[in-house]
């Protein structure tokens, strides 16, 4: 096969995988706090046997070699539960404790367990100020969060949520159960504007979503049927070369 098959496979292999990134955006469409991503390509130069001459070139690949996350909030959607929060700003995210270390996450459905501890939906610990759980006396059920994450009841303040940043979200690494981790320092992020009976909604964007789904797929077609014309010149050429018997 000649190389210009070859480069064509390579931009087929990431369009294939592309396609994967957008049906994941469109399957979390509803899922709170999911950030859209969208593949990052680059060329990627293969020497020749011209690579070392004057006027030689390198042949061009495509090469995809990471994802771009979409770090907008998305918007607020009003669900009356009192253990519902979202977060108005960009950059902040909740602290959870978890068996494997401290994660973040900007999915603010929460519960209260069986012992009284704030959760999120998969049981870990939602922390406050001191990295400390919020845990809520028996009798306290008139639970309310300050846009500054302070929590009260009727019995007066229990905690304030610890609300963090970093400095950049793009190497935070998703693991599961809407949780990110990282190796970046945490920033206590000090005015979260924290909105209660409020889930953040994804952004994804379903039309440009399925736009861009069309897209790939019509490009792939297209690749397709030149890999199948070249393919078939190479035919053409190898019948009228090799001779025929008689």
């Amino acid at each position: 096969m000649e190389n210009t098959s070859y480069i064509a496979l390579s931009r087929q292999a990431a369009l294939w995988r592309q396609l994967d990134v957008v049906a994941g955006n469109l399957a979390n469409m509803n899922t709170p706090s999911y950030k859209n991503e969208q593949m990052m390509f680059r060329e990627y130069l293969v020497d020749t046997r011209s690579s070392d001459k004057l006027l030689g070139t390198k042949l061009a690949y495509v090469q995809d070699f990471g994802l771009l996350r979409d770090t907008r909030a998305g918007a607020l959607q009003e669900t009356g539960n009192t253990l519902d929060f979202a977060m108005a700003n960009d950059d902040g995210y909740f602290q959870i404790e978890t068996e494997g270390g401290m994660r973040y996450t900007r999915n603010g459905r929460f519960r209260v367990d069986e012992n009284g501890m704030l959760v999120n939906a998969a049981g870990y610990a939602v922390m406050g100020q001191g990295d400390s759980p919020i845990i809520f006396a028996p009798n306290e059920v008139n639970i309310s969060v300050a846009p500054d994450g302070t929590v009260s009841t009727e019995n007066g303040v229990v905690a304030q949520m610890k609300v963090v940043k970093f400095e950049d979200q793009q190497m935070m690494r998703k693991v599961g159960d809407s949780l990110y981790e990282t190796n970046e320092q945490p920033q206590e992020l000090t005015n979260p504007q924290i909105a209660q009976y409020m889930v953040e909604s994804s952004n994804v964007q379903a039309v440009s979503e399925i736009t861009t789904m069309t897209k790939i797929l019509r490009e792939y077609q297209s690749i397709q049927q030149m890999i199948d014309k070249e393919h078939e010149r190479q035919m053409n050429v190898i019948q009228t070369m090799v001779p025929r018997n008689g």
